[in-house]
């Protein structure tokens, strides 16, 4: 005897698997369609920058000398002087903004951004005593600071480490080496010639002045070796923010995906922070942005890569050319915007009893 069939939805009723396929469907499609609005206002962005400006060239000359068919002038311009730059920025807004997103979601804690834990803050350590008492320049810079992010990660792990990793608790350890190493620059800066610490304040900035493909080239080829790890542990990421015990419970390996998600946070702060210096606040602000625009419930990392490579290439388009202005940091603006709502977040922790 057959079994018998499952009944069919009545007419008009639509079966629950296909009203959970529409969604996700959704979902996606909005996905989707955030990160091609916001794709196209970095390269919007972009291509304003390349034409506007000093040294400027009008768009269509622009895309000629992109394809190879530019004057002499028009590719020194382009290629030498506005093309590295852009990059630079469109990478280094991209590092920050999946780095903060990856902290954020893993540590389900909205302060928990490489620059407010100590992971910029190592690097700026390590970058200002390489430029100071070593000496250091360019190339040799750029690794000592993400040396120092690397190393600074390793030492709050050691810290915060008590048969497993607490939020809050790695939190406040960063917090705490933040400060120390705080003092530690400013006991170097004060120690230093002027010349000396005036160079290594331009970097503590974080500026995109003079960046050329010494810093572009090596940036990228760490972003993709990084972003692509980060992807891959993206669903385990998704299943850590349910917690330890029903990570487990569902076999997600609880400590060594967090370890390689940490790992691969702290290495795109560190790499970003390299090229450009310690740029404020864009891992902290490219995160909860890229979250409320996807409104998926998911950590949004492609999304909020593309936040930080917004607001990067925007800022420092805007520190460039501001009317009346000396060319500043992209540091100074992204600053100025970040630090209100860093006073914003921490009103409304302390309004819903979070922030002590």
């Amino acid at each position: 005897m057959t079994a018998p069939h499952e009944a069919a939805p009545a007419p008009g009723v639509v079966a629950p698997h296909e009203v959970i396929a529409r969604s996700r469907w959704a979902v996606r499609r909005r996905t989707a369609l955030v990160a091609a609005a916001l794709l196209a206002v970095v390269v919007a962005a972009a291509a304003v920058s390349l034409s506007l400006g000093r040294g400027y060239v009008s768009l269509p000359d622009v895309l000629s000398t992109l394809a190879g068919q530019g004057s002499r002038t028009t590719d020194y311009i382009i290629f030498d002087l506005k093309l590295p730059r852009a990059l630079a920025a469109v990478l280094v807004g991209l590092a920050f903004g999946v780095s903060g997103a990856v902290f954020q979601s893993l540590l389900g804690n909205p302060l928990a951004s490489p620059d407010i834990i100590g992971i910029n803050t190592g690097a700026s350590a390590a970058a200002v005593l390489g430029i100071t008492a070593l000496g250091l320049s360019g190339t040799a810079v750029s690794l000592v600071a993400l040396a120092g992010a690397l190393l600074t990660a390793v030492v709050m792990y050691g810290l915060t480490w008590r048969g497993g990793i607490s939020g809050s608790r790695l939190v406040l350890v960063g917090v705490g080496i933040a400060a120390i190493l705080l003092s530690v620059v400013s006991y170097v800066m004060t120690r230093s010639q002027v010349a000396t610490a005036q160079d290594a304040l331009v970097w503590l900035t974080g500026s995109l002045n003079g960046r050329g493909w010494a810093q572009v080239v090596p940036l990228a080829v760490l972003l993709a070796v990084l972003l692509p790890a980060v992807a891959a542990l993206a669903r385990t990421l998704g299943l850590l923010r349910l917690g330890d015990d029903a990570a487990k419970g569902l076999g997600a390996p609880v400590e060594p995906a967090r370890l390689g998600l940490l790992a691969c946070a702290v290495a795109l702060a560190g790499a970003a922070t390299a090229a450009a210096g310690p740029v404020a606040f864009v891992a902290l602000l490219a995160a909860p942005i890229g979250r409320r625009l996807a409104r998926d419930g998911s950590p949004a990392l492609l999304v909020s890569g593309l936040v930080g490579a917004a607001v990067v290439q925007v800022a420092d388009f805007a520190a460039q050319n501001l009317p009346g202005l000396p060319q500043y940091p992209v540091g100074v603006l992204t600053g100025a915007v970040g630090a209100p709502y860093l006073l914003l977040l921490l009103a409304r922790a302390n309004r819903t009893g979070k922030g002590g």
